[in-house]
């Protein structure tokens, strides 16, 4: 029985050692060991990583001097507290379809992407290619880090994201080709992106080109262009965003397309936004549009508060139009603050069309959490000098 007792003691000790070990690793799951050959030179950061996983290491500080590429197989691990600081114009990192981007920040440490220069458009941005399906073919080439997207696979994963914030980013290749803060083309659903923020990019903060990844706790500020953009038949889950213009730039909260020359391609962009906050620069300039929902596009919102906007609700062309009956584009309880026009519409032969059945007043919304103030959620771990 002595022997029994001693083998069955033995047994249980090492089964507890497993299982404090797994939950250990489950804590802390940027602890995954460094097993590619791709050589880190952190004051030198930059190159394609072919396989393997490499992960970084909060105490050191990165500088990127070039392009990033994660390619197929391959995996970067950024831990909490990790800064990345693009010292050089064309810079940029990128995921290609099949690669993986684990950023494992934290409300108390984010990951941060920034540059030397606080200046918007000092560097690319994030890229993240992906295998979903999109609207403008089978596959694309993406009009920025020129990767392959696209594809039959909506689960697609291209890691997982959060606590990350990204700053000044945004560089003009040409006068059609510009980077946002984070571009995600055909990202499928088994990536997870929670609690981002772009902040000062000089276009988008936020783009999406077709795929179906869902996000959660976004966050645009101050970005040049648009706040959040999509297009080429994205279809995700969304909630709580967060977008306010600053520094005197900025078109629109939301710019939302199906696809430019073909309204009705599909798939057809269809996200679900829910709780959302936009925030203008004032009443003055027809651009400065809370919501912009043309070609085809369709979407619905629910507890939206649009604020300082000179036109809050603007829909434009045929197709985007035949939706509002069908209840497949719907602003369901919106708030309006200090919005000159609420609604507008437009056919597309340039034709005012009654629009009104496309929202719900509500003016209890909260939208993101706090009406037009900036959420709880969005606090700490943000940037929000000059907010």
């Amino acid at each position: 029985m002595k022997k029994l007792f001693v083998r069955v003691l033995g047994i249980s000790l090492i089964s507890s050692t497993l299982f404090l070990a797994s939950c250990a690793s489950d804590e802390d799951n940027s602890s995954t060991g460094n097993d590619s050959t791709f050589v880190v030179i952190p004051e030198d950061f930059k190159g394609t990583i072919l396989e393997g996983n490499v992960v970084l290491d909060a105490s050191i500080s990165y500088q990127l001097t070039g392009p990033l590429v994660i390619g197929d197989g391959a995996t970067l691990t950024i831990p909490a507290g990790t800064k990345i600081t693009a010292i050089v114009p064309n810079s940029y990192i990128a995921v290609a379809q099949g690669g993986k981007l684990n950023v494992y920040g934290s409300a108390n440490n984010p990951v941060v992407l920034t540059s030397a220069e606080a200046i918007p458009g000092s560097w690319g941005g994030l890229v993240l290619c992906g295998r979903a399906p999109i609207n403008k073919g089978m596959t694309a080439t993406s009009e920025v880090a020129d990767l392959t997207y696209g594809g039959s696979d909506p689960n697609d994963s291209s890691g997982f994201i959060q606590y990350l914030r990204i700053e000044y980013a945004g560089r003009i290749i040409t006068g059609e080709k510009e980077f946002n803060g984070l571009s995600m083309f055909g990202v499928g659903a088994g990536t997870t992106i929670q609690y981002v923020q772009a902040y000062r990019g000089s276009d988008d903060g936020f783009e999406w080109f077709g795929g179906t990844v869902n996000t959660s706790y976004l966050v645009s500020t101050g970005n040049e262009d648009d706040q959040f953009d999509w297009t080429e038949g994205w279809n995700g889950t969304n909630s709580n965003w967060f977008g306010k213009e600053a520094f005197n730039v900025g078109n629109r909260g939301i710019e939302a397309d199906n696809l430019a020359g073909n309204n009705s391609a599909m798939p057809v962009s269809s996200p679900t936004i829910n709780n959302l906050t936009l925030i203008g620069l004032g009443t003055a300039g027809e651009e400065q549009q809370g919501l912009k929902l043309r070609e085809g596009t369709q979407a619905k919102f629910n507890n939206v508060v649009l604020a300082n906007w000179n036109k809050g609700i603007d829909i434009q062309h045929d197709v985007t139009l035949g939706w509002i009956p069908e209840g497949n584009l719907k602003i369901n309880g919106v708030k309006f603050v200090e919005v000159a026009t609420p609604i507008s519409g437009k056919n597309s032969a340039g034709e005012s069309v009654d629009v009104s059945e496309a929202f719900l007043l509500d003016e209890s919304a909260t939208g993101a959490g706090n009406g037009e103030n900036i959420p709880t959620w969005a606090q700490g771990w943000t940037n929000l000098n000059g907010i």
